[in-house]
C-alpha cells in the first residue's frame, strides 16, 4: 500500500510542477542566459522544464512515501 500512496503523490507532485513551477523557472532561468540560435534556447527551456518536472516528481515520491510509512502498522510490516 506504501508504494501506491507514493506512486500518487509522485503523479501529483510532477501535475503540479508542471502546470505551477516548472514554466516560470525555465523562463527565468534562460531569459539569464544568452544564445547564438533560437533552436538552442529551446532546447535549454524544456531541458529546464522537464527537470523540474522530474524533480516535483520525486519531491511527491519522498512525500508519498513518508506519508504511506504513517499509514503501515505492524501487521502489514510482519506479513
Amino acid at each position: 500500500m506504501r508504494y501506491v500512496i507514493a506512486m500518487i503523490f509522485a503523479a501529483l507532485g510532477a501535475l503540479l510542477a508542471a502546470l505551477y513551477v516548472s514554466s516560470d523557472v525555465a523562463n527565468i532561468i534562460i531569459s539569464r542566459m544568452s544564445f547564438s540560435s533560437s533552436d538552442s534556447a529551446g532546447d535549454a527551456h524544456m531541458t529546464v522544464y522537464m527537470i523540474c518536472n522530474v524533480a516535483g516528481l520525486l519531491i511527491g515520491w519522498v512525500v508519498g512515501w513518508l506519508a504511506g510509512g504513517l499509514l503501515v502498522t505492524r501487521d502489514e510490516l510482519d506479513a
